[in-house]
C-alpha cells in the first residue's frame, strides 16, 4: 500500500511540475498572456503587444497622419474634430522590428482618452486583429507610439467576451 501511495505522490509531484500556465480555453474563452504577437491583417504585419486589461480601446503606432481633403490642425474642440469623422486618414506605422508602412482608411470615431500625460483626442480607425488563427475587426486608436516598448496596445474591445488574460502565460514568440 505505501508504494502504491508513493508512486501516485511522484506521478502527481512530476504532472504539477511540467505545467506552466492555464490551459488554452476556459469557459469558451481563449487565454492570453500580457504580451502576445498580433498580426494586423489590413497591414500584413505583426506587432508585439501588450495586453492591457485597464485600457478601453486598442491602440497602434501611427504618425504622420493626415486626414484626405480634412481639417489637419483640429483645435482642442470637439466640433473641429467632428469634421473629420467618416473621411479617410492616411498614416505610417512601424513594429518593433521596423517594418514601416503607410495605411489609408476611414475614420470612425474620434476618442477623448485620459492618460497619464493628461487629455487628449485620437481618431479610431477599424483593423482586423489576428491572433492564433482568430480574427477581429476592431475600432483602433491611432497613436504615435514610437518611443515605447510595444507599438500596439490590446484594450478590453479586443478581450471583451472572448479573451481571459493570464499573467503567468509568456508569449511563444519570445
Amino acid at each position: 500500500m505505501k508504494k502504491v501511495f508513493i508512486s501516485a505522490m511522484l506521478i502527481a509531484a512530476a504532472t504539477v511540475s511540467t505545467m506552466s500556465y492555464a490551459a488554452n480555453e476556459c469557459n469558451g474563452k481563449y487565454i492570453v498572456g500580457p504580451i502576445e504577437t498580433i498580426h494586423v491583417k489590413d497591414l500584413n504585419m505583426d506587432f508585439k503587444a501588450r495586453i492591457d486589461t485597464g485600457a478601453n480601446t486598442t491602440s497602434i503606432n501611427a504618425y504622420d497622419l493626415h486626414v484626405i481633403d480634412g481639417n489637419n490642425n483640429p483645435t482642442d474642440t470637439k466640433k473641429s474634430w467632428q469634421e473629420n469623422l467618416g473621411k479617410m486618414i492616411s498614416f505610417k506605422t512601424a513594429n518593433a522590428q521596423g517594418q514601416e508602412q503607410t495605411h489609408s482608411s476611414k475614420i470612425i470615431k474620434i476618442s477623448k482618452i485620459r492618460n497619464a500625460q493628461g487629455v487628449e483626442r485620437r481618431y479610431a480607425v477599424v483593423m482586423d486583429l489576428v491572433w492564433n488563427g482568430k480574427n477581429h475587426a476592431i475600432p483602433v486608436n491611432l497613436r504615435d507610439r514610437k518611443k515605447l516598448e510595444y507599438k500596439l496596445l490590446i484594450g478590453r474591445n479586443w478581450l471583451n467576451g472572448r479573451y481571459l488574460v493570464d499573467v503567468s502565460k509568456h508569449d511563444d514568440n519570445d
